[in-house]
């Protein structure tokens, strides 16, 4: 088990670099979260203040659902018990969590009615797998944000909230950040094409449940996404595996 710990831990830390690579990050905000393997009660996060681009495996802080510190030194950000805890207790199969507030999949959030619209090839990846929360009601910072974010989120493993950024979650790291990476990918070919004023070219919607259904059934792309970046990193900044 000690092994599936240490590998958890470099897994999520690897996202942590990946994520600030792509510009997904901001700031030292936001938080990814790993349930740890064999304690579904306890969860791996970083300490708030540390730079995405200098997380490191040995580093991360284990916590709690109730918010107690159990292994590591520093700070649990508020924000990210509030959210994260709830939302893995609401939802075990949501190994992994992911909340950011990445430019282009933010400025759509902000938009009134913003959707993913079925206009490109990615887009179709998200067919009926995005709650949109859009009642922001400002920081999360009590159990009952956490409760309704996760009431919202209900059985779909994308939130997009209204005037925040979005959260995504998966079954494993490697999934939870293939779909954060294309989520922004999408929202940013969105962006692109409204801002030329030309209207969208949509997809049928026979063409979008069907490009849905192979999108999902290609259930190795994701593992091999994250293979490769993982390679990147080993080459240019192997400490984050320290």
């Amino acid at each position: 088990m000690e092994s599936e710990i240490q590998q958890a831990r470099i897994d999520l830390a690897a996202a942590y670099r990946l994520a600030n690579m792509y510009g997904l990050s901001e700031g030292v905000c936001n938080h990814l979260t790993l349930i740890v393997p064999g304690r579904p009660e306890h969860f791996l996060l970083v300490a708030h203040g540390t730079h995405w681009s200098q997380v490191r495996a040995s580093e991360l802080l284990i916590v709690d659902v109730h918010g107690n510190l159990i292994e590591g030194d520093g700070k649990v950000e508020p924000t990210a018990f509030y959210i994260h805890a709830r939302l893995h207790m609401a939802r075990p199969d949501l190994r992994c969590i992911m909340h950011t507030h990445q430019p282009y999949t933010l400025a759509i959030a902000m938009t009134e009615g913003g959707h993913i619209i079925p206009a490109n090839q990615n887009a179709l990846r998200y067919y009926d797998r995005i709650a949109y929360d859009d009642d922001y009601r400002g920081l999360a910072l009590d159990t009952d944000e956490g409760d309704r974010l996760a009431g919202v989120l209900g059985n779909k493993s994308i939130l997009f909230m209204a005037n925040h950024g979005v959260l995504v979650g998966g079954p494993d790291v490697a999934t939870a950040y293939d779909d954060l990476y294309y989520l922004e990918r999408t929202a940013m070919a969105q962006v692109l094409a409204m801002s030329t004023g030309e209207p969208l070219k949509m997809v049928p919607q026979p063409i979008i449940e069907a490009a849905a259904a192979q999108i999902r059934n290609d259930n190795s792309y994701a593992q091999d996404h994250f293979a490769a970046m993982r390679i990147v990193l080993d080459r240019t900044q192997p400490d984050y595996q320290d």
